[in-house]
């Protein structure tokens, strides 16, 4: 290996880690901002007494604020909304894949807009429409507004992952005397597994991080982490130690989760690479 070839190494790997630094520094800061004692809060000095004060606060509700409801809530609407796309998404994804008709590239396109387009374009209807429907607040309300945010990234996704199966195995199966719906469920669901755990996760995530839609349709009752989170910079002083603690145990549910499946997560991502 030439001077040159060992020099252009050591610069790409300086760069990432340089880059690594910066994309993890402001995780780190909400770390040590969340062991902060009160008193050193607004202290630039990196030299302090770590304390889990911030945590055991956050997760006793002794600020008045109901921060384990809100975590509950998050887990509901955001396990309901993911189950109910999958639900729907899958026969979608697959019939999308196999069967086009006139207007179907349109209609899928139309799908896709739903995720695109800014939220806040729907909210004031969505709001009136809540109120008077009495879903304003609810976890109903919540699961079925986050449809707009799960199904068309499930349906469009999953759609790939349909295609890239070769039509000839369902088809041996329906000359074996399997119904369509038998050949979906016991031919071609099995495997895309790796596909449907990997859009679940992704769909978990965009679930559990929406923002808009928790802030404007719920008050109290079904509201969310991302939104309770906040609650902690309200009154005469902001208490930041809080919210840093209550941002960084909002983000375990999917970390473990993408942990856990991690193995199918690449099996997933990957698997619409390689055609059949």
């Amino acid at each position: 290996m030439t001077t040159r070839k060992r020099l252009s190494g050591l610069l790409a790997d300086a760069a990432l880690i340089l880059y690594f630094v910066f994309a993890l520094f402001p995780i780190a800061w909400m770390v040590i901002l969340s062991l902060k004692p009160a008193n050193e809060l607004f202290s630039t000095y990196f030299s302090f007494t770590p304390t889990l004060g911030s945590y055991r606060t956050v997760l006793g509700d002794s600020e008045g604020i109901p921060f384990v409801r809100f975590f509950v809530n998050s887990l509901v609407v955001s396990v309901g909304a993911v189950a109910l796309s999958l639900l729907v998404g899958l026969p979608a994804a697959y019939a999308s894949a196999r069967w086009r008709f006139k207007g179907s590239e349109n209609l899928m396109f139309t799908l896709l807009s739903f995720r695109f387009a800014p939220e806040l374009t729907v909210i004031i209807p969505l709001f009136v429409l809540y109120q008077r429907l009495g879903l304003f607040d609810t976890y109903v309300g919540m699961i079925w507004v986050l449809q707009l945010v799960t199904l068309p990234l499930i349906v469009w996704i999953m759609r790939s992952y349909f295609a890239d199966l070769t039509p000839e195995l369902e088809q041996a199966a329906l000359l074996d005397g399997y119904t369509r719906k038998q050949a979906f469920f016991k031919v071609a669901l099995p495997l895309v597994k790796p596909g449907v755990a990997a859009v679940s996760l992704l769909a978990f995530i965009f679930a559990w991080n929406n923002f808009v839609f928790p802030l404007i349709l719920t008050s109290n009752e079904a509201q969310t982490v991302t939104v309770g989170a906040l609650s902690f910079l309200g009154g005469d002083r902001p208490k930041y130690n809080l919210t840093a603690a209550a941002a960084l145990v909002s983000v375990v549910p999917p970390l473990l989760l993408a942990l856990t499946i991690q193995r199918y997560l690449v099996r997933g991502l990957s698997f619409g690479a390689v055609k059949s």
